[in-house]
């Protein structure tokens, strides 16, 4: 397993709500990311047609492209959520996994910009768009505290 493949499954690992969900890891590598959200009655919005909630595809996408930071960034560093921009396309197929992709696509000393797709069998046919920011607050300290990008304590 690569090292990006490994601090990818690290951190989804301690993603409690992604562990709930079943999420697991399809790819990683310095391209993005790759997640699986299996199909589950935890995740029905509609109970007649069986369909997903859009919060299911949210959660997914929000982590994949929150997680997508860590195969870019040559250290892992803190990146909390700005903002993020979903358009849905199409409800997802009830009973089919739903994937969801990530890259990074622009880095600045304090943002990460990401785009991605939730899709089905192929992300040429997206159920969803997304296009997210998130905050480059530095790597984790010894101590607890965070520090800074340049490696002084924030």
């Amino acid at each position: 397993m690569s090292t990006i493949e490994q601090r990818v499954h690290n951190f989804l690992s301690i993603l409690r709500h992604c562990q709930r969900l079943g999420m697991s890891v399809e790819r990683a590598d310095e391209r993005g990311l790759t997640l699986k959200l299996p199909y589950s009655d935890a995740i029905i919005g509609n109970p007649v047609t069986g369909v997903v909630h859009g919060g299911a595809i949210t959660t997914l996408m929000d982590t994949c492209c929150g997680i997508s930071t860590v195969c870019f960034l040559p250290e892992f560093e803190i990146c909390p959520t700005l903002d993020l921009r979903i358009d849905y396309m199409h409800p997802a197929t009830p009973g089919k996994a739903i994937y969801g992709f990530a890259e990074c696509y622009r880095l600045t000393s304090t943002v990460i910009f990401t785009r991605g797709v939730a899709y089905h069998d192929s992300p040429d046919e997206p159920i969803a768009h997304v296009v997210g920011t998130f905050m480059r607050m530095g790597k984790p300290g010894r101590n607890g505290m965070l520090a800074s990008i340049d490696g002084g304590v924030a």
